[in-house]
């Protein structure tokens, strides 16, 4: 590796973006961008133009907030990016990389994860929004990403459950090829929507009324209660309760009715909104299994690994092994730290990749210099 040339890695997400670099930068930020509506909303912020993450989320009512990958090109087949989302995806991108700490005159190598069947429209919106800030730009598979920083390069297939899309992606010792990968939308949105709707459609039972443990239950008998919630309180009970295993947790969480907070146990409800996610993921799997080399099928369904926001989701490995059981059976891996996989992999990756090919893929910033 050259002194002069820094390495990057990146995974670009809904939720989520997470950068890792050569020189041992490893960030993480909310992946909502945000631009203040009138000059008292600046003053707000300080004076500033742009505000990213958490921050942006947190001081939305002032903000024109921006969660750019969603729905984006690279993430939505059939979509399309208006001016304003290139441009808020462009200003998430430079904020990642500017916290790289990148030293002044290096070279900067970038590989950007992308969905298993991200469209050429968003791979390209991508590769334009980089071009003023990494001097060469190579977009890879997320799952492949994932798979490759571990070394689970052959037999193997890859799920990447994101906010956006689950991936997946067949390893088997070369580049992936479009056949060998596979891309739906039941993801950590569509999770977050089937909740959202699963709570506003459901009948409630008061239990324990008077009490401290004042409570309303699911009962298919009970009476509607006009609960009021945002998705940002859906994907925080989600993402402390999430499970697909017989044995969760009770998830009791505080939403007001009329103003007032109540409680309401949503246990039932966040278990079947969950486990939406595993029917389409099996089928897919099943599919990629189905069209491999009969001979290879049986290691490949036996080295299943887990990675992606949504592995976090408990019991979700088990319960896609007792799914595939009717095909024969299968074992399925969790990543440790799907935090940062996507991008360690793709760190890796850029680094293994010969010199010739970053040259073949200078962009904007470089001929600039």
């Amino acid at each position: 590796m050259s002194d002069n040339i820094v390495y990057l890695g990146i995974d670009l997400g809904t939720s989520r973006t997470s950068i890792v670099s050569s020189t041992g930068a490893r960030e993480t930020v909310w992946s909502y961008v945000g631009y203040p509506k009138d000059h008292v909303a600046k003053k707000k912020f300080g004076g500033r133009d742009i505000i990213y993450g958490k921050e942006a989320l947190d001081g939305r009512m002032a903000l024109d907030l921006y969660r750019p990958m969603a729905g984006s090109a690279a993430k939505q087949k059939g979509a399309q990016d208006d001016s304003k989302r290139k441009q808020a995806i462009k200003d998430l991108l430079e904020h990642v990389v500017g916290l790289a700490k990148i030293p002044k005159g290096a070279t900067v190598y970038g590989m950007i994860g992308a969905p298993a069947e991200a469209s050429v429209e968003g791979k390209a919106t991508i590769l334009e929004a980089a071009k003023d800030c990494i001097d060469s730009v190579i977009i890879c598979s997320e799952p492949y990403a994932v798979g490759y920083g571990l070394d689970f390069i052959s037999d193997t297939m890859v799920i990447d459950i994101g906010a956006g899309t689950t991936d997946l992606c067949r390893l088997h010792g070369t580049m992936p090829k479009p056949e060998d990968q596979r891309t739906h939308e039941v993801a950590g949105d569509a999770i977050d929507q089937t909740l959202a709707t699963l709570i506003k459609d459901a009948k409630w039972k008061k239990i324990n009324p008077g009490t401290l443990n004042e409570r309303w239950e699911f009962d298919a008998n009970g009476e509607a209660v006009p609960c009021q919630f945002s998705i940002n309180m859906i994907r925080s009970f989600k993402e402390k309760f999430s499970s697909v295993s017989r044995n969760m947790d009770r998830a009791i969480v505080e939403m007001t009715v009329a103003g007032k907070p109540q409680k309401f146990d949503i246990t039932d409800l966040c278990y079947k909104a969950c486990y939406t996610l595993v029917p389409p993921t099996v089928a897919a799997l099943q599919d990629l299994i189905a069209t491999y080399d009969p001979e290879f099928q049986v290691q490949m369904r036996n080295n299943i690994l887990l990675g992606g926001g949504g592995c976090l989701i408990k019991g979700l490995g088990l319960a896609i092994e007792e799914a595939l059981a009717e095909y024969g059976g299968g074992k399925v891996t969790t990543v440790e730290e799907p935090q940062y996989a996507g991008a360690n992999g793709a760190l890796k990756f850029a680094l293994d990749m010969p010199e010739e090919y970053w040259k073949e893929f200078r962009s904007a910033r470089a001929a600039a210099g």
